[in-house]
């Protein structure tokens, strides 16, 4: 659905504005690629700490057999110095923040980086990047389309860029379940990702609680996103509910199978 929405806006553009449209659209475009290039480049020496294997052996041994049995290199892990339980992938890279450590156990936390070997094994560190960058891409030539197409051009190219938004939220959920199944497929107690979910679940919910009840003058020393409350349909992960709900089946007929 993307590329034929991606198609269909550089159509109209060709169409309504011809060469030069175009031409915005190859200089738009080569900027997002270099952006990113940059960002992939600077990601790797932004205040992040690579895993020590002789201190954590656990954790590399752990991501070592998962990388094996997922048929894949094993991945560079880092650290990162953030006391707010996250963790992420780019490139072939994991990391995990240092406040993972505070509020899961080792084999939560194995479950953590499995899911994230489930991006890097499904090539979503490829194709977020670039979805992400298309979102750029869209919304200027929209405003190009609007300031210089006709009525049914400015009527349209609204419309494709909501129907790429649409397509990329959904495109990135379905994403995030798939890496929730293969990291089930690599962990030998695939239940240990969804105690994990539940733990950060638990402190989600703990951070919100505290940010509502803080006196106005105060603001709560877990708070990580000051303002209001995300609106469910805009966000690009599904909620832990969605996700446990669907571990929880996993395991279940995971269990009638063996038994």
């Amino acid at each position: 659905m993307i590329p034929l929405i991606v198609a269909l806006e550089v159509l109209l553009l060709y169409i309504s504005l011809g060469t030069v449209g175009i031409a915005a659209t190859i200089l738009a475009t080569l900027t997002l690629m270099s952006m990113y290039l940059m960002a992939t480049r600077y990601g790797a020496n932004n205040g992040l700490i690579p895993l020590d294997k002789k201190e954590m052996k656990w954790l590399h041994e752990g991501i070592e057999k998962m990388s094996k049995k997922a048929g894949m290199r094993v991945p560079v892990v880092y650290l990162q110095d953030d006391y707010i339980p996250n963790a992420y992938s780019f490139g072939r890279n994991i990391v995990l923040s240092l406040g993972l450590f505070e509020v899961l156990d080792d084999d939560e936390i194995l479950a953590v980086a499995a899911h994230e070997l489930g991006h890097i094994k499904n090539g979503d560190t490829k194709l977020f990047p670039m979805v992400t960058y298309g979102r750029y891409l869209m919304l200027i030539t929209t405003v190009l389309l609007i300031l210089g197409g006709n009525l049914a051009v400015r009527i349209v190219a609204p419309f494709l860029y909501i129907s790429y938004e649409a397509s990329r939220i959904s495109l990135m959920k379905k994403r995030e379940f798939m890496a929730d199944d293969t990291a089930l497929r690599l962990l030998p107690t695939p239940m240990s990702l969804k105690r994990a979910l539940e733990e950060l679940k638990y402190y989600e919910d703990l951070r919100t609680s505290v940010k509502i009840n803080a006196l106005p003058s105060i603001e709560p020393s877990i708070e990580r996103d000051p303002g209001t409350k995300r609106v469910s349909f805009v966000e690009t992960h599904p909620s832990y509910e969605e996700r446990i709900m669907r571990i929880t089946m996993y395991i279940t007929n995971l269990n009638k199978r063996i038994q």
